[in-house]
């Protein structure tokens, strides 16, 4: 028998679930507390948190954003540049300047932007508990810091109480401990706050995450936008694919491929297979793309 809870949380929702009823009482308190902790670190959207001290002055000191913000350049390098946390600067002038529930929208048309500066992130330094960026770059940290937090926070909860754990933060899942028997049921879908849409399938170990460029959208005068950046342009990925999801050893390596896939677009399928990551991508049309071993959907 397993046990849940889910909570609304930085911007989405938080779901967690055991293998023991029993340690529920406990694990709850454990992941709302480091959700707590991760957005007061790395949120781009409280003027009190960390990040915001990086962004607006350059250089901040905090143990938890500067493990996020390793996490993210890692993620860089293992994605070629593809997943970018220099990129911050660009969302805000699209119109992603503050929670995703008071962004508005339809807005009048933004301004131009100028392509970024090629792999800016590799000027970002991390010594220690502290992080610089370089003049002109501000960091979003939307593109892994909720994957790691769910891995962390999976492990931790594992670790402390025994119990199998999935921790899911708005579609991005980490396991932690000894599954059920049958592995955790999971619905692969674009948006995770509807129970009657995409495939179920079932995970044992590691990670899975989906990145979509549906479900956070907006629209700047013609413009249809989304905060799946390409690091080329500073503009939303071309809508290849409405989402991908991708199954790998870390949600943070699920969550890079699968944001990877999105800026690539066409290109994707072939990436995913060289790295033998079980993926599933659907087009804007809604056919169905599937990589590596992904399973098979039964009617």
């Amino acid at each position: 028998m397993t046990a849940s809870v889910r909570f609304a949380a930085i911007g989405t929702t938080a779901h967690l679930l055991v293998t023991e009823p029993s340690v529920l009482p406990t694990a709850e308190p454990m992941l709302r507390s480091f959700i707590e902790d991760l957005d007061l670190a790395c949120s781009r959207f409280r003027d009190d948190s960390a990040l915001s001290l990086l962004n607006r002055t350059g250089k901040a000191t905090d143990p938890l954003l500067a493990e996020a913000v390793r996490v993210a350049l890692q993620a860089a390098v293992d994605s070629d540049g593809l997943v970018d946390p220099a990129l911050g600067t660009y969302l805000i002038t699209l119109g992603y300047d503050r929670t995703f529930a008071q962004v508005p929208r339809r807005a009048p048309a933004t301004v131009d932007i100028d392509p970024p500066v090629r792999q800016a992130w590799r000027n970002i330094r991390v010594d220690g508990d502290t992080v610089t960026v370089p003049n002109g770059v501000q960091i979003d940290l939307g593109a892994t810091a909720k994957a790691w937090a769910a891995d962390k926070a999976a492990q931790m909860i594992a670790d402390a109480t025994g119990a199998g754990v999935l921790v899911n933060l708005g579609g991005d899942l980490a396991l932690a401990g000894k599954p059920p028997a049958d592995g955790w049921s999971v619905r692969v879908t674009a948006d995770h706050t509807l129970a009657d849409s995409g495939q179920i399938v079932s995970i044992d170990s590691g990670g899975m995450a989906t990145s979509s460029v549906t479900v956070r959208s907006w629209r700047r005068g013609d413009r249809h936008l989304h905060h799946i950046l390409d690091p080329a342009t500073g503009l939303p990925a071309s809508r290849i694919w409405r989402y991908a999801t991708v199954s790998a050893a870390t949600c943070v390596a699920a969550n890079t491929a699968s944001t990877a896939a999105l800026v690539l677009g066409d290109r994707a399928p072939n990436w995913l297979a060289a790295r033998r990551l079980p993926s599933r991508l659907v087009a804007t049309g809604g056919a169905v793309t599937t990589v590596a071993d992904w399973p098979e959907e039964t009617s």
